[in-house]
């Protein structure tokens, strides 16, 4: 569960002739990682697609251009799809498509104009001049714009070479100039346009006037409307035939595009590959339990045609280690791997043999390795291996970055502290079932693995919310559910007598407050050690025993020094009191565990325990010595634990104290008057609010009524996504920054096997 399934290395070799069975075989079979040929070997060359690839290729992209055009939707469509004649059909169904996206395209550029001109022509409408009388006069100049229409005016009245001007104006900021410039020039073309210098620095933006099919621009205006009314009817008419076609083909489109991918798939299969002109050598990684699976079905489709050979196992013992280079030959396989190279060789179609072409395997030549094969270098990919239960969390693990085969996989820990902490801070039995029925939603109906895996993420969140919430006794942040449970028949039958804990937000249980926090500090200490401890752990194995203890066994002696010095009685009067009081068992305590400190002494060996850290801190990381604070900060940091829960809390009860008005009793303790159904709540303790729906009777009753329902429900709904916001973010930082940060890098390679998984075909 902490470390990655385990991956053997692993060699096909033999003839050309038997290429194209063998690349079917592990294709159907799905299980061989391909490594890459980098082309080092003397000899070797990369393998040549098949013949015909490019055509495959080719027909794939048509049919991925098909599915963009018609937008189909694969979540949306039935799988399962039986293809007669891929060509011809697929032929007859692009015809079809361009066609429809071709008059689409036609309609949608003819409209696009259409809105252009619509987008120019209320200026002129608001003017109210045809379009003809604003230009092609032999004596005026004219100009159509935008602006202030006095100062337009101003500035052509006053302007050179204007004999006489007519401004017209429209309400909406419209301006129509009209000049007889004092030279006929300017007419003709040959001189200065004398408007051009007047409303320079006016406040006029000028617009060409547009072109027209009627004069009067009204008509216009609604000639164009309705054009566009027309193009929009013919626009919804194609996409009701595209969409007609869409549930007609979607179906074969996606099954062809299936079948395509596979035959690429195989087709490119030998890029992989180092070749020679006559044999093959294909290398990749397999699951170790898996590696005879494999050879048993290559032996089943080519028999000794080909020579498989396990090369090596990353790996690691009993006790953790990685043995990242085991040789096969030190496992045993349950077979003779002697008697597998000293069988009778096959003859091969092309006249070779499987041992001809294991004898082509490159080998070292530079006298190391003994004659041993030369592989492709590339490291195991990751595959996890998690219980199934846990799998969801793998999603928040791989967010933060997919473990690299030598690292811990955190996810069974993330399953066994996530929804906890999230749990945690909700705690509320309503909120709980929400989240699992949203999960449940999410992990049910969505294909998508990643949704899926929130969904399943959720449904663990909401069930340790669901229990916290039962322990907390609240129900929508009310608390009559611990009345019904704790001081009732179950109550009973477990020997409790009230609601076991609280979240302090009431001033008779304060005391949990600060109880949460401490409790929030030693989980704290418990996860971010455990960090410490992993991270120890793959120092040890990865550099030594001097790198692991100076790199992360100074920070565990270090950091648990100060906290036990900071949790014993040495120098209490310096302390907060609440640390030895909360998780006592006297009045001041909220969780009655009798941990009043740790002893004196303990504090002292603490406080040394710290020195001996700092000082392997120093030889070990140098200037990062600096961060010796990060025992503290680290740890402090869970403290949002607690805050997280009281803000929660306080925005639950705030809406219940909008809508159903609540008071505080002597003792200190919240009830709210609709629930309990004061007549005089002033009676009961002091009123805080009288709460909308104790408004009184007539209309302001009902008013307050309905506005209460209301706010409950969009204040319930806020603070149900808040807490995924809060809660979740919080929790997921607490495991990424604390806990990751001190074992886990990140940046595997995804296992990937060659192969396809066929969602709407069945065979080629």
């Amino acid at each position: 569960m902490l470390r990655p399934e385990r991956m053997s290395r692993v060699s096909v070799a033999g003839a050309k002739s038997v290429m194209d069975d063998v690349v079917e075989t592990s294709h159907d079979l799905h299980l061989l990682h391909l490594s890459d040929y980098d082309g080092s070997w003397a000899g070797f060359e990369q393998g040549d697609p098949v013949e015909g690839a490019d055509d495959v290729s080719g027909r794939l992209v048509t049919v991925r251009s098909l599915e963009s055009t018609l937008g189909v939707d694969a979540d949306e469509v039935d799988r399962g799809y039986e293809i007669d004649d891929l060509d011809a059909e697929l032929e007859r169904v692009r015809g079809r498509a361009n066609d429809l996206d071709d008059r689409r395209s036609e309609v949608e550029e003819e409209l696009r104009q259409v809105e252009e001109r619509l987008s120019t022509i209320d200026p002129f409408v608001d003017l109210g001049v045809d379009f003809d009388l604003l230009g092609g006069y032999e004596t005026l100049v004219t100009a159509v714009g935008l602006g202030d229409a006095d100062a337009v005016r101003t500035a052509v009245e006053g302007a050179d070479g204007v004999a006489d001007s007519l401004v017209r104006t429209a309400e909406e900021g419209a301006v129509a100039v009209f000049a007889r410039p004092t030279d006929a020039s300017v007419v003709d073309g040959t001189d200065a346009d004398p408007l051009e210098d007047a409303l320079v620095g006016v406040d006029f933006e000028r617009l060409q006037v547009p072109e027209y099919d009627t004069e009067n621009p009204e008509v216009q205006r609604r000639e164009l409307r309705e054009r566009r009314e027309r193009l929009r009817s013919r626009l919804d008419e194609v996409a009701s035939e595209i969409a007609d076609l869409r549930e007609e083909v979607a179906p074969f489109l996606l099954a062809a595009e299936e079948r395509l991918s596979i035959r690429v798939q195989k087709a490119e299969a030998p890029l992989s590959f180092a070749t020679t002109t006559n044999s093959f050598v294909a290398e990749g990684w397999v699951p170790t339990p898996r590696v005879d699976e494999l050879e048993a079905a290559l032996r089943e489709a080519v028999g000794d045609r080909v020579e498989f050979e396990e090369l090596e196992r990353a790996s690691y013992t009993e006790d953790g280690q990685l043995e990242d280079r085991e040789p096969a030959e030190e496992v045993d396989r349950g077979h003779d791997r002697d008697r597998d190279r000293d069988r009778d060789p096959t003859p091969a179609p092309d006249g070779g043999t499987a041992s001809a072409a294991a004898a082509a395997t490159p080998t070292a030549t530079d006298g190391a390795g003994g004659g041993e094969p030369v592989t492709m270098g590339d490291s195991p990919p990751t595959l996890l291996e998690n219980p199934a239960y846990s799998e969801p969390m793998e999603v928040l693990v791989n967010a933060a970055e997919r473990p690299k085969y030598t690292e811990f996989d955190p996810t069974f820990i993330v399953f066994l502290t996530f929804p906890v902490m999230f749990g945690f801070m909700i705690g509320d039995l309503a909120y709980g079932l929400l989240y699992m029925l949203v999960g449940y939603g999410l992990y049910s109906r969505f294909e998508n693995p990643a949704v899926s895996a929130l969904g399943g993420v959720g449904m663990w969140a909401g069930l340790f919310t669901a229990v916290f919430g039962v322990l907390y006794g609240e129900f929508f942040g009310l608390h009559f559910l611990g009345e019904l449970v704790w001081e009732g028949p179950i109550g009973a039958l477990v020997g409790i007598e009230h609601t076991p804990i609280h979240k302090g937000l009431q001033p008779t249980y304060q005391a949990f407050a600060t109880g949460w926090l401490v409790l929030s500090l030693f989980v704290g200490l418990l996860h971010v050690g455990l960090g410490y401890v992993l991270g120890f752990v793959r120092e040890l194995y990865g550099h030594g025993v001097r790198e692991a203890v100076f790199a992360k066994g100074s920070w565990v002696v270090l950091m648990f020094g100060v906290w036990a010095w900071i949790f014993s009685t040495h120098a209490r009067s310096q302390k907060p009191e609440f640390l030895f009081e909360v998780l006592d068992t006297g009045e001041a305590a909220a969780i009655p565990l009798g941990f009043a400190g740790l002893p004196e002494v303990v504090g002292l060996a603490g406080l040394a325990a710290f020195g001996v850290g700092f000082v392997a801190l120093i030889v070990g990381e140098g200037l990062l010595a600096v961060e010796v604070l990060q025992a503290l900060v680290n740890v402090l940091s869970y403290a949002r634990l607690m805050a997280v829960l009281l803000a929660k809390a306080g925005l639950a009860f705030v809406v219940n104290l909008l809508a159903f008005g609540a008071v505080e009793t002597e003792k200190g303790e919240f009830h709210f008057i609709a629930i309990e159904g004061y007549a005089d709540p002033a009676t009961h303790g002091e009123v805080m609010f009288a709460g909308l729906m104790n408004a009184g009777g007539g209309l302001v009753g009902v008013v307050g009524l309905l506005a209460g329902v209301v706010l409950l429900v969009v204040g319930h709904l806020f603070v149900f996504a808040l807490g995924i916001i809060s809660a979740g973010l919080q929790g997921v930082r607490l495991e990424y920054v604390e806990f990751f940060g001190k074992f886990y890098d990140g940046g595997g390679r995804s296992y990937d096997p060659f192969g396809y998984s066929r969602d709407h075909t069945t065979e080629d």
